[in-house]
């Protein structure tokens, strides 16, 4: 492979590694959301423990407040809680999983950087 092929390969190599750190920041920018979801459920499930049947609970739906059950308010809370921790986790396993891609591709960058170089010092001493 010549230094011009090389120093394509290099490039293509840091587009690759460019793109897995956009999806890292993407993949957590979402993750931040979730977790920002999760305390306010959290916070909603909290004050639907605090109070009793005689009190009662109504639901934003567009602009009306509509009533609901207090036990089944309980669960839609309680399913979306169980539902954004584990998005979190799946989120979370896709930001480790691109970060161990970022590293083999910062390898693959710094192999063909090191070929490169060694290509030019013996062109250099020719």
């Amino acid at each position: 492979m010549g230094p011009g092929a090389l120093q394509k390969k290099l490039e293509e190599e840091v587009e690759v590694y460019k793109k897995i750190q956009k999806d890292i920041s993407k993949t957590s920018g979402l993750r931040t959301q979730l977790d920002v979801q999760l305390n306010e459920n959290k916070v909603v499930k909290e004050e639907l423990d605090l109070i009793n049947e005689e009190n009662v609970v109504y639901k934003l739906i567009g602009p009306a407040l509509i009533r609901q059950d207090l036990e089944e308010a309980r669960q839609n809370v309680s399913k979306r809680v169980d539902y954004i921790q584990q998005e979190i986790k799946r989120h979370g396993n896709t930001i480790e999983k691109l970060e161990k891609d970022a590293e083999t591709q910062r390898d693959n960058i710094a192999k063909h950087q090191q070929q490169l170089q060694q290509m030019m010092m013996k062109q250099a001493a020719k």
